[in-house]
């Protein structure tokens, strides 16, 4: 379980309840609860963007959000580390070599960028392959960010739609001074709605699946370079300098630190 995800938007709710509780007590918490305006401001949000999407990209987008509760489980130093030894195995052995140690990995990019290097493929068509493939996971990965997005523009969009709904019926009923003050408060609860759909769940969603997205590609981006240099026959040596440039200037430094008074890692 990612600890910050679940952290993070538990700690809104705690802030959220505890303003209102702080103000009004815990009773003041029956004020901010109103049926009718979920309906409106959760539904009427959700049915819109079922309009904007095909019925498997709505379900597909609502799935995602378990992406976010999930650890991310790309480490780039090990799969550098991985590519390295496999640029070893060629060295030594030969390309034809890397079919067996296809089998033992577990990433299926990896794998199929393995086999087409194998199989004697031109350089520029293996690029072009996994280019591909790459530029189709991104697409996919786009469209359930999208839909956060438009979740969470449609959130304050319909709050709003709500909130009108709620003064047409307050200024109906002007000739009751005494119900114009609940009635107001009911018809700004659908704006609050909006915003904490928008700010406390989508924002949040939207902004992890997009940091989730940026290190997949950049993982996948190291294994084209990594295969290609490997396909050239470039020294082990380069193509790790040539992958370090990937990794951050914490990350660089720690790869070239000793481990347990030995030899540097990498």
């Amino acid at each position: 379980m990612d600890i910050a995800s679940i952290l993070g938007l538990v700690l809104c709710g705690v802030v959220f309840v505890y303003g209102i509780v702080s103000s009004g007590g815990f009773g003041a918490l029956g004020s901010f609860w109103d049926l009718p305006s979920v309906f409106i401001t959760f539904g009427g949000a959700l049915f819109c963007v079922l309009a904007s999407y095909s019925m498997q990209n709505f379900l597909d987008g609502i799935k995602s959000f378990r992406l976010v509760l999930k650890r991310p489980t790309i480490d780039t130093p090990e799969m550098i580390r991985k590519i390295i030894d496999l640029s070893n195995i060629a060295r030594k052995e030969g390309l034809l070599s890397l079919e067996e140690a296809a089998t033992n990995l577990e990433d299926e990019f990896l794998k199929k960028g393995i086999l087409l290097i194998v199989d004697g493929t031109d350089p520029e068509l293996v690029r072009a392959i996994m280019e591909t493939e790459l530029v189709s996971v991104e697409e996919r990965h786009k469209t359930k960010i999208g839909f956060w997005d438009a979740l969470g523009a449609m959130g304050p969009a319909w709050g709003m739609i709500g909130t009108l709904v709620g003064l047409v019926i307050m200024l109906e009923n002007m000739d009751d001074p005494a119900a114009i003050g609940p009635g107001m408060a009911t018809a700004l609860i659908t704006t609050l709605y909006g915003s904490l759909l928008a700010n406390w769940v989508c924002a949040p969603v939207a902004s992890k699946l997009k940091e989730n997205n940026a290190e997949e590609v950049m993982m996948k981006e190291i294994m084209i370079e990594g295969l290609l240099s490997i396909q050239a026959g470039e020294n082990p040596r380069v193509i790790e300098e040539k992958l370090k440039s990937f990794l951050s200037p914490k990350d660089r430094e720690s790869w070239n630190k000793p481990e347990d008074g030995g030899e540097a890692v990498g």
